[in-house]
């Protein structure tokens, strides 16, 4: 599949011809996706869940190149499912995450309760601004919107799992626990959305 080229003056890439698109689906992915149409009553209603779906097969992230896949596999357009993906902040289109990224919520409550102080501390000890991914590619550093945990402020998203409320100490465990996890968080939450969605008989059996 060729490059996915960018236009001149915008920061969106063209959209790649359908005989351009090298699916990456696996096996299991496609029988995924084939179940779950079977949930709606028309694929469009589909492109949530097949996007995190995409999410996980595409190593935690949403390039051009899987959105065209899922709008491939869904009939639709390739700008419908962008615009879905980019409507969402928990797809990751902007740019590859790290193996883990930490969410820090910076409202009003966990704001009030130290957020701020967790944020930059995170910030000076992993070299990262908001938004930012360490050199060896582990953390991405991010603040998002109300995780509706505040009775645990300040609270921060680690993959699908909440932490909180933390503090410096709790933020050195974490990341010393995290640099032991050689499995993605970010593509871990991706599967577990898919398995959410999914009724036991369409699920995988173990291996």
């Amino acid at each position: 599949m060729r490059e996915l080229k960018q236009v001149e003056g915008d920061r969106r890439p063209q959209a790649p011809k359908p005989e351009e698109v090298t699916l990456r689906f696996t096996p299991q992915a496609i029988a995924e996706l084939e179940a779950l149409k079977t949930h709606y009553p028309e694929e469009k209603a589909c492109i949530l869940p097949a996007l995190w779906i995409a999410q996980r097969e595409y190593g935690g992230f949403l390039p051009g190149e899987a959105i065209a896949e899922v709008a491939l596999r869904l009939h639709r357009s390739y700008a419908e499912v962008e615009g879905v993906a980019t409507f969402y902040t928990m797809y990751n289109t902007e740019h590859k995450p790290g193996r883990h990224k930490l969410e820090v919520c910076t409202c009003l409550t966990c704001q009030v309760c130290g957020a701020y102080r967790i944020r930059d501390y995170i910030s000076r000890k992993l070299g990262i601004a908001n938004g930012e991914t360490t050199e060896d590619g582990l953390f991405t550093l991010e603040e998002v919107e109300c995780l509706d945990a505040c009775d645990r402020a300040p609270v921060l998203q680690v993959g699908d799992q909440y932490y909180g409320p933390v503090d410096e100490d709790t933020m050195d465990k974490l990341i010393d626990k995290l640099r032991a996890t050689k499995e993605s968080t970010v593509v871990q939450m991706a599967d577990s959305i898919v398995q959410v969605h999914l009724r036991d008989t369409e699920r995988a059996g173990p291996g």
